[in-house]
């Protein structure tokens, strides 16, 4: 052996097993970045090809300052500081781990007369010796995903993404997963380093003085057993570890909750709606004059999918009560399946009844914002007829920017209007074509329709497929830090399994059967999951509320936050889950040894 960092390698083929976690949470974190990164580099690539074709030259100066490139970057560098904090927590908290489990390999190295400045260049550089295999993974993978979802983008999604590059190679995506896998080891080694450096040489003799800690009081059973106890106190005993895997459980939660108010921007930015037509027939003076059987007519033809129909009625005169006077409203049409998706939609407030307006009866529907003054149970006379508000949508879909403005908009069935109104025809048709629909289709219902309304073929302005593209990235980048983070907790559990392994064969060695200490081991990793969830609330509720004011409510006036209730549980419930999977290893190995092997277990 020329040096003591030729242990390095041999320490890292003996425990291969237990440094597996570790080593797929480095890949993890070059895998992202070289993915974001790559996919940056591709969309500035796709916006040149786009300004060349449009203006057959393009200059650096024209790329830099686009729109589009300018968004690119900063999301990858907002997302590569994000990345970078979750590796380092996760990769912190394995080191930490691994350190406590060799403390006494530290206190024999003092011995020998290894200094600790020597100590510190140690477990550095067996941090950066993970670095070999996972680097180089990390980046393959990244690249291989960016090669995939260009290729999807640019044949499922296709519209804008149809200049996207296919094997593209991103030098700056590259370059970054490597910084990035560099840079999370290093920061992630320092505090452990520092921590093994500081062992003394007698901890040699007298093993790990981490787990001798002197007692003042016998853990109380007043409110657990003594195993549940016991576990408790092996997650709080060590205050770096505890801090430590709050935090990675605290930055889950942010994460999760920051990202879910990026799927409702997008979906503010580019609304997509079940009833979105691809093809419109409206009247030239909003008069109801498209005949009544023009929809079975249309429905058919070949291409077509679907066809539904609006009536409405203009400043017709209504009295909500005997204070407010008489007032005006427009009263509009849907057809069942248009009912149908504002509640697919989601574009109903709770307590919301939309049973109730499918029937021939009084019941409708009436656009609302923040002063609107109409409230659920509401009643509205018109023609002498008492109309009841059933339910109210989000905001109001028939303005440009969601108000009502003070104007009353109800929305009654078909069955409803016709006899409230005695109109049957229509004043807007709205056709969902097949995706197979040909120009030749379209060109038959515009043959069709000739002068008796005006046709708007709408099927090129579709967003759908951006909206899918943005929502997938979104989800898939979510994924994929759950999935480290699910990695970081099987890790950490493992490794203070294994660095209490003697303690848990002295306990079987006075008769603690195997499902105590199983019961022990859970307690301890829900111990961490409930105290980092609680921390990841109390920091990522507010987070959410303010990113949601700043990206959403700032801009869209109808919108109003709510607790994200659905986002908060599935991710709550995902982590408790993985803590309970990740449980089951450790209580299995614990099973399978004898107390006499877990007693001499190196």
């Amino acid at each position: 052996m020329k040096s003591y960092l030729s242990l390095i390698p041999i320490f890292a083929k003996v425990h291969r097993r237990q440094n597996r976690m570790t080593l797929l949470c480095i890949v993890f974190s070059v895998f992202l970045v070289t993915s974001v990164f790559s996919m940056a580099e591709m969309g500035v690539r796709m916006e040149q090809t786009r300004l060349l074709s449009k203006h057959g030259n393009v200059s650096l100066q024209d790329l830099s300052h686009s729109e589009m490139v300018q968004s690119l970057y900063l999301a990858a560098a907002i997302l590569f500081v994000l990345i970078l904090v979750a590796g380092v927590l996760m990769i912190s908290s394995s080191l930490n781990s691994t350190v406590a489990q060799r403390t006494k390999f530290f206190g024999m190295m003092r011995c020998i007369g290894m200094s600790r400045q020597q100590i510190i260049r140690f477990v550095r550089l067996e941090a950066l010796n993970w670095c070999k295999p996972a680097i180089p993974a990390g980046v393959l993978l990244g690249i291989l995903a960016a090669w995939i979802l260009c290729a999807a983008l640019r044949f499922l999604v296709g519209e804008e993404f149809s200049y996207i590059p296919l094997f593209g190679i991103s030098k700056i995506g590259i370059a970054s997963g490597i910084l990035m896998g560099l840079i999370t080891v290093l920061l992630a080694a320092s505090s452990p380093a520092r921590k093994a450096s500081k062992v003394s040489p007698i901890a040699a003799v007298a093993g790990n003085p981490e787990y001798k800690k002197k007692l003042h009081h016998a853990a109380s059973t007043r409110f657990f057993k003594i195993e549940t106890t016991l576990g408790i106190s092996h997650a709080v005993s060590s205050k770096k570890n505890l801090a430590l895997m709050m935090s990675s459980f605290a930055l889950s939660i942010l994460l999760f909750l920051c990202f879910s108010v990026l799927v409702d921007f997008v979906g503010y930015l580019m609304p997509q709606s079940s009833s979105a037509a691809d093809i419109t027939i409206s009247t030239k003076d909003d008069s109801n004059s498209l005949d009544s059987q023009l929809p079975d007519t249309i429905c058919n033809m070949e291409g077509v999918k679907r066809v539904f129909g609006r009536r409405s009625c203009f400043q017709l005169p209504v009295k909500r009560n005997e204070k407010s006077g008489s007032d005006t409203a427009d009263l509009i049409s849907y057809d069942n399946f248009d009912l149908e998706c504002l509640a697919k939609d989601d574009m109903l407030k709770t307590g919301s009844d939309l049973s109730k307006v499918y029937e021939n009866d009084n019941y409708v529907l009436a656009t609302w914002d923040k002063d609107s003054p109409l409230k659920i149970g509401d009643q509205i006379q018109i023609a002498g007829t008492e109309l009841i508000i059933a339910g109210l949508l989000k905001y109001d879909p028939f303005s440009s920017d969601g108000l009502t403005d003070g104007q009353i908009t109800l929305i009654a069935s078909s069955a409803t209007f016709v006899r409230l109104t005695g109109i049957s025809d229509y004043s807007l048709i709205l056709i969902q074509t097949t995706k197979n629909a040909s120009d030749g289709d379209v060109a038959a219902i515009q043959d069709l329709i000739g002068s008796s309304g005006v046709f708007h073929d709408s099927r090129s302005q579709s967003t759908t497929g951006t909206y899918t593209a943005f929502v997938f990235c979104i989800y898939g980048f979510l994924a994929v830090i759950t999935l480290v983070t699910i990695l970081n907790i099987v890790n950490t559990i493992s490794m203070s399994v294994s660095a209490r392994i003697k303690a848990y064969g002295i306990m079987r060695a006075v008769g603690m059967d195997e499902h105590k200490i199983s019961k022990m081991i859970v307690a301890e990793a829900f111990t961490y999951a409930l105290s980092g969830c609680l921390v990841g609330c109390a920091v990522g509720l507010p987070a959410n509320k303010w990113l949601y004011d700043c990206l959403i409510t700032s801009h869209f006036d109808y919108a109003t936050w709510t607790l994200p209730v659905k986002p908060l549980l599935m991710i709550l419930l995902f982590l408790f889950l993985a803590v309970a999977a990740a449980s089951c290893a450790p209580s299995k190995r614990i099973r399978s040894l004898s107390a006499v092997e877990m007693i001499n277990d190196q």
